[in-house]
């Protein structure tokens, strides 16, 4: 009607507008049925306003525009039929359609607005880090919300040049000291990091402390997960950080065409598939559309997971999961004689400390004669390729466990040498990947540490200076799988872990992360066998770089095949005895460089 209004006084004037107000006014009532009709058809009155969208608007038009024609079709033949009536005309109806469009659209962008300022008091008040594609992304998610969680307060930029400029309606802040007072002053309650910053996030651990120590929430990508650009990028594509994601670490790059060309349309064999690492290796694998794979792990429970895991996601893969121990010889003969694998990866060990100190007997049935049972067989029946997953801890070991991975290694890769010099026939490659403790794996110190703080504490960390290096559970698979492509056999690769960590660090900051309140921290003393930090490489070894930054070659001591194989039938007879004393010495004269540390065996050094 206001529309109406304009549109008649614009086409008649004043004079005119005020001797035919009335009849005017009964004309623009019975136009208005039409748009009333309109308005019905489409829907336009059931929109909630404060979540108009542009498809709201776009409707909203549609009506106004369907009502305008019906009303200049009755218009042009209402004049002759009804003279007291005084219709619009061709330039009334114009102004009618175009400002009472604006003024319906106006309306609801107003409301909307009005709503978005004034009615959040749900909403948490959050910064954005990063001011280039992810930040806006993000920013423009929170905008296009329905349902208001969160209302963007600033944006938090490295870059200088973009300190103090104004982004998507709010202002940039420069990431420097004392920036977290003044996001505090914000009420900001929570940070989005944005996937393209998650690098420069981590690099500064102390912004990260003074963000917990205000308790201000910390939202970014899954540590392992990475953001293609591309997608639509929303709140929920972000989580609630966990320790493992605040790790100082660089991104890994690895050749997956070429992982990719290697192991499409192979037999596959996997060992200790249920294990944090080789499940994960089995999801990534998969991903390469083997023609077949065979996956063996003694725990039944974990195994009939990874089964699980394989009819869900890749159940056009042939998959065999058989619970058995790789030191069943007879099992394993079957299983490569019906198999034949042509690339094996090798992760089967038991790999606690302080477990193996205990039962050096098991340590050496399992991992020892375990790892020359699968390698022997490879070599049987025509492998291609085995790859098999050491530790750090087989560097100057200083425990069982430790001592008896770099047994394995030594057996595979006098193998590989003897294979190589004709003395024992086979086509088999060896490869072995040497890194440190990884994130999240079962036994590890995060879960630990978690079910600790729930209960209240006390969180124990064994001494105050004990440090590691710690990698995430796909990345060091993505390494195992990019070494096993380059190495040509007998080599040890070596993985870089980046920097160390506190482990008395990780644990304060896990208690600020979790929000938990006087959880004391208590120091127990080394465990048997451990040492205060680990080696990636011992004194007498040096590296030689790769292709790939983040994997280099160990030179170390080579040992005779027929040695090898003498010492392994020695440790092992000695294993049944049980004899924990007899055991390890043994070990220790094959690995003269196996000191104990806080153990019992400190005596045979």
């Amino acid at each position: 009607m206001f529309s109406g209004y304009v549109g008649h006084y614009l086409e008649i004037g004043g004079d005119r507008f005020a001797h035919h107000f009335w009849p005017m006014t009964w004309g623009l009532l019975c136009c208005t049925v039409f748009y009333l009709l309109a308005f019905v058809l489409l829907h336009t009155y059931r929109g909630i306003i404060r979540y108009s969208s542009f498809i709201d608007l776009q409707r909203v038009a549609v009506a106004v525009l369907t009502g305008t024609v019906v009303s200049g079709v009755v218009c042009h033949f209402g004049r002759g039929l009804c003279a007291d009536l005084y219709f619009p005309g061709l330039k009334a109806l114009c102004t009618m359609l175009v400002l009472s469009i604006l003024l319906l659209w106006a309306e609801r962008v107003a409301v909307k607005r009005m709503f978005d300022t004034l009615v959040i008091d749900s909403a948490l008040p959050v910064a954005i880090y990063g001011a280039r594609a992810g930040g806006i992304s993000l920013a423009q998610s929170l905008f296009s919300q329905q349902v208001k969680q969160y209302r963007l307060r600033v944006f938090i930029s490295d870059a200088e040049d973009m300190a103090g400029s104004y982004l998507l309606g709010k202002k940039v802040l420069l990431n420097e000291r004392g920036i977290v007072d003044e996001l505090v002053a914000l009420g900001v309650r929570v940070i989005l990091v944005s996937p393209l910053k998650s690098e420069r996030f981590r690099a500064n651990p102390q912004f990260v402390e003074d963000l917990l120590a205000a308790n201000i929430k910390i939202m970014m990508m899954p540590a392992a997960e990475e953001w293609d650009g591309k997608s639509s990028l929303t709140p929920h594509s972000l989580h609630e950080v966990q320790i493992e994601d605040l790790l100082p670490r660089d991104k890994i790059e690895v050749d997956m065409q070429a992982i990719g060309e290697l192991l499409a349309g192979r037999k596959i064999l996997i060992t200790g598939a249920a294990g944090s690492i080789g499940s994960e290796m089995v999801r990534q694998v998969a991903a390469f559309k083997p023609s077949e794979m065979v996956l063996i792990d003694q725990a039944e429970t974990p195994m009939h997971d990874v089964r699980l895991l394989m009819a869900r996601r890749f159940p056009d893969i042939k998959c065999e999961t058989i619970v058995s121990s790789i030191a069943n010889k007879e099992h394993m003969e079957v299983i490569f004689r019906q198999h034949q694998p042509e690339y094996v990866f090798h992760a089967a060990a038991y790999k606690h400390v302080p477990m193996m100190e205990d039962n050096p007997g098991m340590a050496v049935q399992n991992n020892i004669a375990g790892t020359r049972i699968i390698a022997d067989l490879a070599v049987k029946y025509g492998t291609r390729k085995f790859v098999m997953i050491s530790t750090d801890k087989a560097v100057n070991p200083t425990n069982v466990m430790g001592c008896s991975k770099r047994i394995c290694e030594i057996y595979c890769q006098s193998l590989n040498k003897a294979i190589v010099e004709g003395k024992v026939q086979g086509v088999t490659q060896f490869v072995t990947t040497r890194f440190g403790n990884v994130l999240g794996s079962n036994g590890s110190v995060i879960p630990i540490f978690k079910d600790q703080i729930a209960k209240g504490g006390p969180v124990t960390v064994t001494h105050p200076d004990i440090i590691r290096y710690f990698m995430l559970i796909p990345e060091a698979c993505k390494l195992v799988l990019e070494a096993g492509t380059m190495g040509k056999g007998g080599e040890i690769f070596v993985f870089d872990m980046g920097q160390p960590v506190k482990i008395v660090d990780l644990a304060r900051r896990m208690i600020n992360l979790s929000g938990a309140k006087n959880v004391e921290i208590k120091f127990t003393g080394l465990r048997d066998g451990e040492k205060l930090y680990e080696e990636l490489l011992s004194a007498k070894e040096n590296t030689k770089p790769t292709v790939h930054p983040k994997i280099m070659v160990a030179t170390v001591r080579e040992y005779d095949y027929a040695t090898a194989c003498a010492n392994e039938e020695r440790l092992l007879q000695a294993s049944y005895s049980f004899n924990d004393m007899e055991i390890v010495r043994i070990m220790k004269e094959i690995v003269p460089e196996y000191k104990s540390q806080s153990s019992k065996y400190q005596i045979l050094d």
